[in-house]
């Protein structure tokens, strides 16, 4: 049993500070961003390629971060925006669109929108913001998300926009994942908005991913690394042939072994306070999806069972809704809408972490609102702001 004194060391989404063996890398992305005033021409787009666990990841924040940094020592009083979006989970260019217009409306539902709409929303909000923006979308992999409308929108925006609004403030986006997965991801973009070369990473040599457990393990434990447990999960890594991601992965389960998981400290995604949501709903989502994915129907369905058996009334639909938007945004969770159902889509639910890695909080309880001229609230009606679809609509919503 190891101390594990600084817990969000080992969250999936932790940075650190220096990008051991790839600093060369991280320092060509940024030549070829050149923040924070590039010479040439927008729109300005690096592509970082490798095989996984080789720090393709790692090099894209870092020069995301740095040139955020840039951006703040050039004029004190700018407030730059950095956009991170994992893509391997979502649908399509439909999918990415939605993705990125929920980090300005947090509760936006793509659903039944075109992928062009979804686009004019999100280069109009960027424009509205008038910051500098650093976009990362990263994990592009073979059969993943078309790129290319997005990259094309942020290129030509002028189409997107208002009648007598052009441009936009700086935007810089950062592409990361497989040369495979990045060359299907960005189709017939070339020579009009230039890809490649990408920034090639080679996979990490041995003693560079033993560099780089000892150094997660002691900023963790804050205090030397045994040298039996660097050895045993470099080796592990090494015979999966996954790299530092899977090297991570093994560090975490070595120094969490035996404890709840529930304890690993993911403040820098939901605040030290966890996520507000009941317990009932967290059992749900564990029984409906097997830790993989579910209809939402079939999480609604768990939830008013479990709900039952205590002699409760199952979950409004609108307060079930808010709660996964909470788990979303704390990237434990990721809506997909898919072909299908009496609507002509289906809403499923993919987990993006394991459940029992989970910070969360009891939900408080609904606030009854004033009664106003319409009377008192419908018995089982969500009285809290509505921060999407109504009730009625979220009926359909959760049942696909």
């Amino acid at each position: 049993m190891f101390a594990v004194a600084n817990s969000e060391v080992l969250a999936e989404d932790w940075l650190p500070p220096t990008a051991l063996a790839r600093e060369r890398e991280v320092q060509e992305v940024l030549r070829r961003l050149d923040p924070p005033r590039p010479r040439a021409p927008p729109p300005w787009i690096v592509a970082v390629a490798g095989p996984s666990g080789s720090g393709t990841s790692t090099v894209a924040r870092r020069a995301a971060r740095e040139t955020i940094d840039r951006l703040r020592r050039l004029d004190g009083g700018v407030r730059p925006r950095s956009i991170f979006v994992r893509t391997s989970f979502l649908r399509g260019a439909h999918g990415v669109a939605t993705a990125l217009l929920q980090r300005f409306d947090e509760g936006f539902d793509g659903r039944g929108f075109p992928t062009s709409e979804i686009l004019a929303g999100v280069l109009r909000r960027l424009r509205r913001d008038g910051r500098p923006t650093v976009i990362v979308l990263d994990d592009i992999a073979v059969g993943g998300p078309d790129l290319a409308p997005l990259l094309r929108g942020l290129g030509a925006p002028d189409r997107f926009l208002p009648e007598g609004e052009v441009g936009l403030p700086p935007v810089w986006t950062i592409l990361a994942g497989s040369p495979e997965g990045l060359g299907s991801a960005t189709p017939g973009l070339e020579p009009g908005i230039p890809i490649r070369p990408f920034v090639a990473l080679a996979p990490y040599g041995g003693e560079t991913l033993r560099a780089i457990v000892r150094d997660r393990v002691e900023r963790s434990c804050a205090r030397p690394a045994p040298d039996a447990l660097v050895d045993r999960v470099v080796a592990r890594a090494v015979a999966d042939g996954l790299g530092a991601r899977r090297a991570i992965d093994l560090v975490r389960r070595e120094l969490l072994a035996g404890r709840d998981l529930s304890q690993l400290d993911r403040r820098s995604l939901v605040g030290p306070e966890g996520v507000a949501i009941d317990p009932r709903v967290v059992r749900a989502i564990g029984a409906a999806t097997h830790g993989a994915a579910a209809e939402l129907a079939e999480v609604r369905r768990c939830e008013a069972e479990f709900a039952a058996r205590r002699g409760q009334r199952p979950l409004p639909s609108t307060t079930l809704w808010r709660r996964l938007v909470r788990l979303e945004r704390a990237g434990y969770v990721r809506r997909e809408i898919r072909t299908g159902g009496s609507g002509g889509t289906r809403s499923v639910l993919r987990l993006l972490a394991p459940i029992d890695e989970w910070v969360t909080a009891p939900a408080p309880p609904e606030t009854p609102p004033r009664f106003g001229v319409s009377g008192p609230p419908r018995a089982g009606t969500a009285t809290a702001p509505v921060e999407g679809p109504t009730e009625s609509g979220m009926d359909a919503f959760l049942e696909g």
